[in-house]
């Protein structure tokens, strides 16, 4: 009974633990330091919100929106929220609990017929909450959507073609893919896309009317971040291309919004869901993005003996961890030049918005400056957490400008390409990433993937190497022999491992109307063999039925034998036979007339 009382009390104390903030005084001399840290970090510009009892009681731009033309960050200024996008889609689905559409804990295919995972075992058992707790086991595969055309309905197709790199709810594994898919089965099940369904419900309610979903509208306004970064190489600030690359996989990450504009939200998130005396989110669904899924280890503690942050455990849409003995809920968000973090502190009445630009300085934003915050609001004994993290930020750039000036190291000298450099051409495709171009121009190869384009220089063997590039990396091709002598794939490492495209022949040679010409049966020494379009392909019917692959004009493969050729025989420009083409020998087969 003693034990009871007192945890009882722990819990009543913990739960009551919050006060009156004098900010001013906890702000005092936090001009000077965040001056300090921007120049410690070469970051252009920051932004940061207080909330305290349903209230925005501070916010303030620091450095440049757009460090070129020196315009300073407002309470107004439009930045990419990236992943802090991701508690409004959970939020959004849990509206359709709420309604009886999607179940928490139930398989999501039952609710979304429409949905396909890689096996069966997933399609029974992946749930909603599973999703949005990035506990499905699939890996993120996010090349499949940075940067990419693919619309949300392409993304949530390829959901398929994902195979689990672990099992189902065994570990952590974050996915973007996962938030476009529940993205789209609200539009499924709504007949609303994803941005029309938030705007109704969460963003209108809350009076978010300067944020947007599309890096489009954010630069019709004229106050938005532009992103700059620092060269890896040196100090210079370089400013980037900005990309409209997060339509897709919108669910995950496209909210645009100001300091001001998400204040509006996590009022509501610390009132239990009210907003301006009305509940805009059921407080149920608040609660049920508390709840604990997927545990982290204390890697700060173990590896380093850092203890002010302990016990973090995913929900959906935001983490849970125990800071310097108070309860801390917060998320991240990242997207090329730009940083976020949204931390509530329940228990302590806080809430603290922190946005950055710059990548070089990311910690800043997501790390830095909000910690901070917490140690001055609360009067804790103070972390520096610039120092810590500063140290291993510049370690780390040295580092990496050495390692890359050991590339080469496996370098095999005086090979040659086996082939002539225009054979490396074509589309080379994946059934989940799309395709990637090789052309040829001016005597040399040119890599055409994601809207960027990087020559391609002879490394060694059939393996072709892009530059390393500032922005998009370094890629190297290996071309691959078809049991014909000729190029017939690429292998490539992309997200989690090697990606082998396939080269793919000329789109016209699938077209229905040349393929209808080759059906037809087929005679060899008295044995018949039928070729149909099943399905938009050309089929051989026999003792089992085998897709056949255009490669060239008149002449196929079967999909499952690289080393088997189909070429038709035409008189008077109609097929009258084929030519079944194996190792082992060429054999004719007759077209039957069809009254025979």
């Amino acid at each position: 009974m003693k034990k009871i009382l007192i945890i009882i009390f722990l819990l009543f104390t913990l739960c009551t633990n919050a006060k009156d903030l004098n900010v001013k005084k906890s702000m005092t001399g936090f001009d000077e330091y965040m001056a300090k840290v921007l120049a410690d970090w070469n970051e252009p510009g920051a932004g940061v919100a207080i909330i305290h009892k349903g209230k925005l009681v501070y916010v303030e731009g620091f450095g440049y929106r757009d460090y070129g033309n020196k315009l300073p960050v407002t309470k107004n200024t439009l930045f990419q929220i990236a992943s802090n996008t991701k508690l409004f889609t959970t939020v959004a689905a849990g509206m359709l609990v709420e309604e009886g559409t999607f179940k928490w804990d139930e398989p999501m295919k039952e609710a979304v017929p429409e949905l396909n995972f890689y096996n069966d075992h997933l399609n029974n058992h992946v749930t909603l909450r599973d999703m949005l707790g990035h506990k499905t086991g699939i890996s993120r595969h996010d090349m499949i959507w940075f940067q990419s055309d693919f619309n949300r309905k392409e993304l949530f197709e390829r959901t398929q073609f994902l195979k689990p790199s672990i099992p189902l709810r065994q570990d952590f594994i974050y996915n973007n893919l996962m938030y476009s898919a529940v993205g789209y089965s609200i539009e499924l099940r709504t007949g609303k896309t994803w941005e029309a369904f938030v705007t109704e419900k969460i963003l209108e309610p809350l009076d978010m009317d300067d944020t947007v979903f599309s890096i489009a509208e954010m630069q019709k306004t004229k106050d938005h971040g532009v992103p700059y970064d620092e060269k890896r190489d040196s100090t210079e600030l370089y400013k980037i291309e900005i990309k409209e690359d997060g339509a897709g996989v919108g669910p995950a990450g496209s909210i645009i919004t100001s300091l001001d504009d998400l204040s509006h939200w996590v009022i509501a998130l610390m009132n239990e869901g009210d907003y301006k005396n009305k509940n805009v989110i059921p407080t149920s669904i608040i609660h049920e993005t508390l709840k604990p899924g997927i545990a982290f280890r204390n890697s700060q503690l173990e590896d380093k003996g850092y203890n002010e942050r302990l016990n973090s455990i995913y929900g959906m849409g935001r983490e849970i961890e125990i800071y310097k003995g108070h309860v801390l809920t917060k998320h991240g968000g990242a997207m090329p030049g730009f940083h976020s973090q949204v931390v509530i502190m329940p228990y302590d009445d806080i809430g603290i918005i922190t946005f950055s630009i710059g990548n070089q300085g990311a910690r800043l934003g997501n790390t830095i400056i909000p910690y901070t915050l917490v140690d001055r609001l609360l009067d804790l004994e103070p972390t520096d957490w610039s120092e810590r993290y500063l140290k291993d930020h510049l370690e780390r750039k040295d580092l990496s400008k050495e390692g890359r000036s050991k590339a080469g190291f496996d370098l095999v000298e005086n090979t040659s390409p086996t082939h002539e450099l225009e054979h490396y051409t074509g589309h080379f495709s994946h059934e989940a990433y799309g395709e990637f171009i090789v052309s040829f121009e001016n005597n040399e190869l040119f890599f055409n993937f994601r809207r960027t384009v990087l020559p391609l220089t002879h490394y060694h063997f059939n393996r072709f190497d892009t530059p390393n590039d500032e922005s998009f990396g370094k890629w190297s091709l290996n071309f691959n022999i078809s049991p014909q002598g000729e190029i017939s794939s690429a292998t490539v490492s992309i997200d989690e491992g090697q990606i082998t495209f396939d080269k793919k022949p000329d789109d016209s040679l699938s077209n229905l109307e040349t393929l209808a010409q080759y059906v037809g049966k087929f005679e060899y020494a008295g044995s018949e063999i039928e070729l149909k379009i099943k399905e938009g392909q050309l089929t051989l019917l026999g003792t089992t039925e085998d897709v056949l692959m255009p490669y060239k004009p008149h002449v196929f493969k079967i999909e499952k034998f690289a080393d088997i050729q189909i070429e038709f025989v035409f008189k008077d420009k109609e097929v009258k036979g084929m030519q079944f083409k194996v190792p082992s020998g060429v054999y004719e087969y007759t077209k039957l007339e069809e009254d025979d």
